[in-house]
């Protein structure tokens, strides 16, 4: 689980009752701050941005599901997904050219090897963190899967709002994420009025550094 980065986050003060005893709701916004400013909303791509709310009191272990994230027009679709742990995703490849997608993130790395157009093949997560997608034959692809520890997550939307329902009233953990930034936390207890309000500071680049699954750097052809 990762710790809070308390500088990249501001919370409102207000902390009030009203939520139902059950299916409470937390609700907020994610921006981008850079050089103390912060981003307009389309050039900073606020629906990357990912939250997860983890409760104190733990229930069982969250149900994987099945997703797909697409190659296509040299690009990965979404190029953010959040999902449980122990979740599969397909790699379906709908560019009539050859990609390998693979990773080399900690605890869930995977190589697919070159796949054709085509169903394509898929990788199962098992541990959370932050899983940073990439393909062997072009350098400027990139995504990112989000694999969680709990049911309770989302993504923000284009204005960078979010919604979290049906969360387990008492203490918890919102955790958040944007792929610019760093993974940040705060300590929350539901049922909450106030909305969050949280702001992430600029420290990555938009094209994550990063070599090819061999460790090496790419050739300059596969920079397409």
């Amino acid at each position: 689980m990762w710790r809070a980065h308390a500088a990249a986050a501001l919370a409102l003060l207000a902390v009030a009752g009203g939520a139902p005893a059950a299916g409470a709701e937390l609700g907020g916004t994610i921006r981008l701050i850079e050089r103390g400013k912060p981003i307009g909303p389309a050039e900073a791509e606020l629906d990357r941005g990912v939250v997860w709310f983890v409760p104190e009191a733990r229930g069982g272990a969250p149900k994987p599901v099945r997703a797909e994230m697409v190659t296509k027009r040299k690009q990965f679709d979404p190029q953010v997904l959040v999902v449980p742990v122990g979740s599969t995703v397909a790699f379906p490849n709908q560019d009539p050219i050859l990609h390998n997608v693979f990773s080399v993130s900690s605890g869930n790395g995977f190589d697919l090897g070159l796949v054709g157009a085509g169903e394509g093949k898929e990788a199962t997560f098992r541990s959370p963190g932050i899983v940073q997608v990439f393909c062997n034959v072009h350098h400027k692809m990139f995504a990112h899967v989000v694999v969680v520890d709990t049911a309770h997550h989302g993504r923000a939307d284009a204005a960078g709002a979010f919604r979290l329902a049906g969360l387990p009233t008492g203490r918890g953990t919102l955790h958040y994420w944007h792929e610019r930034g760093d993974p940040g936390s705060l300590a929350l207890t539901l049922p909450r009025a106030a909305p969050v309000e949280i702001a992430i500071e600029v420290t990555r680049p938009r094209l994550p550094p990063h070599k090819n699954k061999f460790g090496k750097p790419y050739s300059r052809r596969d920079y397409g």
